[in-house]
């Protein structure tokens, strides 16, 4: 599941700031529109995080999902394979579980497990859910499809409607992903990681013959060609006998959460490092980062295809180094209407250290950013989450990765 993200560090940003270059460490790499600290101290809020819900009983939160229908319900994930559903208008809410998959669900390591839910955007007709999950003999990653009850049950998840469409075998325990999203355009968007161990011993982040280390997007109301899905026509990789037409982006170490910026449809991810940069990611279609020749913006050591050259690769619009952070997770563009100053900004965090950033973008390149926007010592940021009227929360553990776990609404501090 989760590695550690890496931010930018502050004191090198700062003084590199006034030269409009982004530092990593100690090192100047590369120009980038960024602007002097005061001016984004000025445009760029911090950010306090106050608990809701304490009663709700939570292990190992995985993501919080809202559910389209019913603005007054959010669904948070929990890694072991339950999803809790939460009253959201009662601060006093205790949750009820909602799905239990344990039994297919592998979670023996700490990247596996139930790791990512999303509803169809036509859920209150089809009562559709899709599901992002390991499981063993053999190990594989799978992409499911539920179906939640209606009646006096509504919004309990049937277990036994678990149909699955896809699987991708897993050769290693880490490095699993992953995020599932609907586009603007009805598509499902899902980010798979490069199959784990070090260096991407397999080499998938330039295989397009791979389904991993990618963006995947695919159709799951119009399957096709023997399959439980179908295949856009407009993928980048169709029609080619040397990669899988299911493929949007690739060379993709693991994004772990992606989001899209309901204004704008830019699809931002963070995509965890391994032991140098961790780096945010504006993942267009057909675009490649870099993975394995690169990590951040650098060649990656040990590795025979090792290169810092950004021909054909696209760059991320932020990285940051190990000293800031261990395992990205990334986060929203906030697009709610209660707090202006927030408008527009993304926010993203890192697992490890509990720091949360704040930048702007625009045309998929930095403008503002990234500043320290707060966080949390000792609490374990394992995902963002997004309300249906554009509120941001957080949830993950405290202390460690097993304490208990906890959710927090995000708001510029007063």
């Amino acid at each position: 599941m989760i590695q550690t993200p890496r931010s930018s560090c502050l004191a090198a940003a700062v003084a590199a700031a006034a030269l409009g270059v982004t530092a990593l460490g100690d090192d100047v790499v590369k120009q980038a529109p960024v602007a002097t600290s005061e001016t984004a101290a000025a445009s760029i809020p911090d950010v306090r995080m106050d608990r809701v819900w304490p009663q709700v009983s939570l292990r190992r939160p995985v993501q919080l999902v809202a559910r389209p229908d019913r603005s007054d319900r959010l669904y948070v994930v929990e890694q072991a394979g339950r999803v809790i559903e939460i009253d959201s208008s009662d601060p006093t809410a205790t949750g009820r579980v909602v799905l239990d998959i344990k039994g297919p669900v592998q979670d023996k390591f700490n990247e596996q497990g139930l790791l990512s839910l999303v509803f169809h955007p036509k859920f209150k007709e089809n009562r559709f859910v899709y599901v992002w999950y390991t499981t063993s003999n053999p190990d594989r990653n799978t992409l499911g499809r539920l179906q939640a009850k209606e009646g006096a049950e509504d919004g309990i998840i049937d277990p036994e409607s678990l149909t699955v469409l896809l699987e991708i075998a897993d050769p290693a325990w880490n490095h699993n992903g992953g995020t599932l999203l609907f586009g603007s355009d009805g598509l499902l968007y899902l980010s798979t990681g490069d199959g784990g161990a070090g260096n991407d011993p397999w080499g998938n982040g330039q295989n397009l013959e791979s389904l991993l280390a990618s963006v995947l997007r695919i159709d799951i109301d119009h399957p096709g060609d023997g399959k439980l899905y179908g295949i856009p026509a407009d993928n980048p990789f169709v029609g080619r006998p040397d990669a899988r037409g299911e493929k949007y982006a690739t060379g993709l170490r693991n994004v772990w959460r992606m989001s899209f910026d309901r204004k704008t449809g830019e699809l931002y991810g963070g995509d965890v490092g391994q032991n140098a940069f961790e780096e945010i990611d504006i993942i267009v279609k057909g675009g490649n980062y870099g993975w394995r020749p690169r990590e951040g913006l650098q060649a990656t050591p040990g590795v025979p295809d090792a290169s810092q050259s950004s021909d054909g690769f696209v760059d991320p619009i932020v990285v940051y180094p190990r000293s800031d952070g261990v395992s990205v997770t990334g986060g929203f563009v906030y697009r709610g209407t209660e707090y202006q100053s927030l408008q527009g900004v993304y926010l993203y965090a890192d697992y490890e250290q509990g720091t949360m950033w704040g930048l702007r973008a625009e045309g998929g390149k930095l403008t503002l950013g990234p500043k320290v926007v707060g966080g949390k010592r000792r609490f374990h940021l394992a995902s963002f989450g997004e309300a249906n009227d554009g509120t941001l929360f957080v949830c993950g553990t405290e202390s460690s990765a097993d304490g208990p776990g906890s959710i927090y609404r995000l708001s510029p501090a007063r």
